[in-house]
């Protein structure tokens, strides 16, 4: 992978990243709410661009992404330029895993997924994600300013979705000593950036700085296995249809507390990069004091959801530092449901 990082980049180096390619026909994705940026890209383009398609949606439902692959192949597409957040991206991985084509990412927002080979669909109200080579973005194109326009509360939710995936493999089985060196960084960046870009959302330096940190977590989740905090983001996601960066941002801190016991080094290294003495709460307060989401509940899920999804959590295999058992699984939601302090 290739990373091009400089303000103003997303209209002035997309185009030389499709020519270094060798790319000369590129639909370019996005959602709606992104579309006059990616029309910005798009045009930068010139006669490289052969249509935008602005069809992305939160968790890459399958209808959309085999309407894109349609697309595409209308197009004579021969590569795809995803811009903006994680639905953008996930729709251009889903384009390049059915067809082949590679993908270049101008992310907007901070979930990391571009700097990661992972994919996901949701279909008949489940999420499934895999990982495969194709899907990597070829460039990524990091454009500080593309992200001034990021409402705070979506920075907020964004950036803790990130410090998830640094979370998450700092106890994985397949971590290692630069892996953890990585995680570390990327948390800390991100816990860094965040409060002063909700305090000046134009402080371009904190944007960049953010950015940073959404690449050095998307490294950690493209490196290694996620455990039990994704798995309950997948099934809050992509079964009962709860927005994706919120979710991961108020489950965090109580997936890290029941993760606790059984990972401490991991759990004692997040605090490190938080500056607290404490990470589960510590995390907690970051996204709530940011003026963040800190209950499922406001998320629209209802109580009777419980249940159903502690099982569907339950019943998956994953690796997970403590056992996952349907009436931890239990416990854990509650908690998040209500959205308290977290306890271990």
């Amino acid at each position: 992978m290739r990373v091009v990082f400089r303000p103003g980049a997303a209209t002035t180096a997309t185009a030389g990243e499709a020519e270094r390619l060798g790319l000369r026909r590129l639909l370019v994705v996005s959602g709606t709410h992104g579309a006059e940026v990616a029309q910005a890209v798009a045009d930068s383009l010139g006669p490289a661009c052969a249509g935008l398609h602005t069809g992305a949606r939160m968790h890459v439902p399958v209808e959309v992404a085999d309407r894109a692959v349609e697309v595409a192949r209308a197009a004579g597409a021969d590569g795809c330029v995803a811009v903006g957040g994680g639905s953008a991206i996930g729709l251009g991985k889903a384009i390049a895993l059915r067809t082949g084509l590679p993908l270049i990412a101008v992310p907007s927002t901070y979930s990391g997924s571009e700097a990661t080979p992972v994919w996901g669909l949701t279909e008949h109200g489940a999420k499934r994600t895999g990982r495969d080579p194709s899907v990597l973005p070829r460039s990524i194109v990091y454009d500080p300013e593309l992200t001034l326009s990021l409402p705070v509360p979506l920075s907020v939710t964004s950036g803790v979705n990130a410090i998830a995936h640094a979370v998450e493999a700092l106890y994985a089985p397949d971590t290692s000593p630069l892996i953890a060196l990585t995680a570390q960084e990327g948390v800390r960046a991100m816990a860094g950036a965040l409060p002063r870009l909700a305090a000046d959302p134009r402080d371009l330096d904190a944007r960049g700085r953010a950015l940073c940190g959404a690449w050095l977590c998307g490294s950690c989740l493209g490196a290694t296995t996620m455990g039990l905090h994704h798995k309950l983001c997948h099934v809050l996601g992509g079964t009962f249809g709860l927005p994706h960066a919120e979710t991961h941002t108020v489950v965090l801190p109580y997936a890290l507390a029941y993760n606790a016991p059984a990972a401490p080094e991991a759990a004692a290294a997040v605090a490190r990069a938080l500056g607290a003495a404490e990470a589960p709460t510590a995390l907690w307060r970051l996204a709530g004091d940011l003026g963040a989401p800190r209950s499922l509940a406001e998320l629209g899920l209802k109580e009777t959801d419980l249940p159903v999804a502690a099982a569907q959590a339950a019943g998956q295999a994953y690796p997970n530092p403590r056992e996952v058992t349907e009436d931890g699984v239990l416990v854990l939601l509650r908690a998040a449901y209500e959205g308290g302090p977290p306890r271990q």
